[in-house]
């Protein structure tokens, strides 16, 4: 996703140490570990979300203008969802997991057993406030962590309801919200952490693994990039514009796994374009700045960003805005400069490229060439030609035939490759990244065979080749 203004590199002028010492101190306590206390945790932040449905909805809509079920689909009920699989799952995920012990250890038993990492730091995005924040901080629950929640400033409604609403369910021993831009976030990231999951741009993303290097603090980096989107000329047209459209436009594209840009054969281009245009006048009327479904730009700045990005290419759809809102009506682009900055830069916006390709192993190489994407999406009625995408291509999530919907599952871990992020979460992938997976083998002074100590000999080296 596009980056944040540009935190400073030296010391900053205020300090958190003592929080994080709070909590710390808190951690070890050991009340954390407790099932007990993560259960509780977790249905009181439940409670949270459901007590004050309708303050975050109207939050959510301040911010980003949200209607009220892509912020219940997205952001709210995601949560809900997430909270309630991590409670059907955690008895289980809690548990030794058991492996298999070499013949030489024998008699005895080896497993790995989750263990907490301490006191760990999220800081959230701004294009999608809640869950963003929240699902990071469901798994650190899970896993028996204190945490610091620190919202994005730019979604300033969401921020600070979440900094007031959380003391009031939460173990505040074990948790903290931090609101503020970019003083107190170099001031976070100067303090010494367990774990720090950060969602955002790449610059940042350095920022942050910079920051955690200087105390070897392992970190998680859900960033962004130009997610593709192929569309076979063998596909459903119908169907493939309804879904492109949903995912491509919902939160008025500002989404990190949203569509960056089509890849269609040459001479497809055309059906391709009529068919989300009249898919786009069906889902948000003849303009999408007077649909109630249709969302606004972050802030002027942002859609500043996006106007530039119209200088000079083939606008075929749209490219209209309101400043004062701010807002931008879907707009489709064709064949775009490869070299502008349309198609160097993560949009982030409600501007589509479509780029024709002479063939399909034309637009595969296309997509090697540059960074891997966070997801990567196909449209084609041959399995055949699916697969060929799939194996050929590097990105950190692919759906085929639909757009976005694989963020639905918990049981698929959600994470980038290469530029587009390191480590994963959701569900258990969740768990295990708020985790320690501690190796242990469990063993007793029965059968002490003598072969392995010294004084060594040829017969007993034997032994050890054929055992080893």
């Amino acid at each position: 996703m596009p980056t944040r203004p540009t935190l400073h590199a030296i010391e900053p002028d205020i300090c958190f140490i003592d929080n994080v010492k709070k909590l710390n101190a808190s951690y070890r306590t050991t009340k954390t570990q407790s099932l007990d206390w993560r259960k509780n945790q977790l249905l009181a932040l439940k409670r949270m979300l459901e007590d004050n449905q309708e303050a975050l909805l109207e939050a959510l809509k301040a911010d980003l203008g949200k209607c009220e079920t892509e912020a219940m689909v997205a952001e709210q009920g995601f949560l809900l969802s997430d909270i309630d699989h991590t409670l059907k799952h955690l008895d289980k995920w809690v548990k030794p997991r058991k492996v298999s012990t070499p013949m030489v250890a024998w008699p005895g038993k080896s497993f790995q057993q989750p263990e907490s990492l301490g006191t760990v730091l999220i800081i959230g995005a701004w294009n999608y406030p809640l869950q963003l924040l929240l699902a990071p901080y469901i798994a650190a629950l899970a896993a028996g962590n204190c945490a610091v929640l620190k919202p994005s400033e730019l979604s300033a409604q969401t921020s600070a309801l979440v900094a007031k609403l959380i003391p009031q369910y939460m173990d505040v021993s074990c948790v903290e919200v931090i609101e503020g831009g970019k003083e107190e976030a170099t001031a976070l990231l100067a303090c010494k952490w367990d774990h720090i999951f950060y969602t955002g741009g790449e610059v940042v993303g350095k920022i942050v693994m910079s920051a955690a290097a200087r105390y070897l603090t392992p970190v998680t980096l859900e960033l962004g990039g130009k997610s593709p989107c192929f569309v076979d000329k063998n596909t459903n047209l119908k169907v493939t514009a309804r879904r492109i459209v949903w995912g491509k436009w919902m939160n008025a594209g500002q989404t990190c796994v949203a569509p960056d840009y089509i890849i269609v054969e040459k001479g497809f281009e055309q059906p391709l374009i009529d068919a989300i245009r009249k898919e786009l006048k069906k889902q948000y009327g003849k303009s999408a700045l007077a649909s109630p479904d249709y969302g606004n730009i972050i802030n002027k700045r942002h859609l500043s960003r996006l106007r530039s990005y119209l200088d000079n290419v083939n606008v075929v759809y749209g490219g209209e805005f309101d400043e004062e809102r701010p807002a931008m009506v879907p707009t489709l682009v064709l064949e775009p400069g490869l070299d502008s900055a349309i198609m160097q830069e993560e949009i982030f916006g409600p501007i589509l490229p479509i780029v024709t390709v002479p063939s399909l192993d034309d637009g595969i190489a296309f997509v090697n060439n540059g960074a891997k994407p966070l997801a990567l999406y196909a449209f084609s009625d041959s399995d055949e030609v699916l697969d060929r995408i799939i194996s050929a291509t590097s990105s950190g999530s692919v759906c085929t035939n639909d757009t976005m919907l694989f963020m639905t599952n918990p049981e698929l871990p959600f994470g980038g490759v290469g530029n587009s992020g390191m480590g994963s979460y959701h569900g258990r992938a969740g768990f295990d990244t708020f985790s320690h997976l501690k190796t242990v083998m469990k063993r007793s002074f029965a059968l002490d065979v003598p072969f392995r100590y010294a004084p060594f000999s040829k017969f007993k080296l034997s032994l050890l080749k054929k055992f080893l």
